[in-house]
């Protein structure tokens, strides 16, 4: 039920939004549903950081591990790979983004990791979850 609600919101965003910010939508709700076929319990998604330089785009948690989840989306890996789009510039954001969750939620550093999750469209889907995929320096 929940992929078939899915693919009309993404009719919708096809409608309203440009492509790109549509399919990035898109993939988010395939990693979503990943995650929690994973076993993972996804907690939010797209959470800013408080004066909106930063976002987080799944936050979960896997065990006793708070999960910071970085979706990336691509039509094809032909040129780069999705992951290589989360560059140092990129992992500084993430990390102050979830050092203010983890700071307003009172969950110490110690319990967080942080995985990006790509998602390539040529044709189906492919996901991809690379788990630990960085730590906070």
């Amino acid at each position: 039920m929940a992929e078939v609600l899915d693919n009309a919101r993404h009719r919708v965003r096809l409608r309203c939004w440009d492509r790109e910010h549509a399919w990035g939508r898109r993939a988010e709700d395939l990693a979503h549903r990943y995650l929690e076929r994973e076993g993972l319990t996804v907690v939010s998604r797209n959470y800013t950081r408080r004066g909106g330089r930063g976002e987080l785009d799944l936050v979960a948690w896997e065990g006793d591990v708070l999960v910071f989840v970085e979706v990336k989306a691509r039509s094809t890996e032909q040129f780069h790979t999705a992951e290589s789009a989360v560059d140092a510039e990129k992992r500084r954001h993430l990390v102050l983004t979830a050092s203010e969750y983890l700071r307003r939620t009172r969950i110490p550093w110690e319990k967080a990791r942080f995985d990006v999750v790509t998602v390539v469209a040529e044709g189906h889907p492919v996901i991809r979850h690379i788990r630990d995929a960085f730590r906070p320096r």
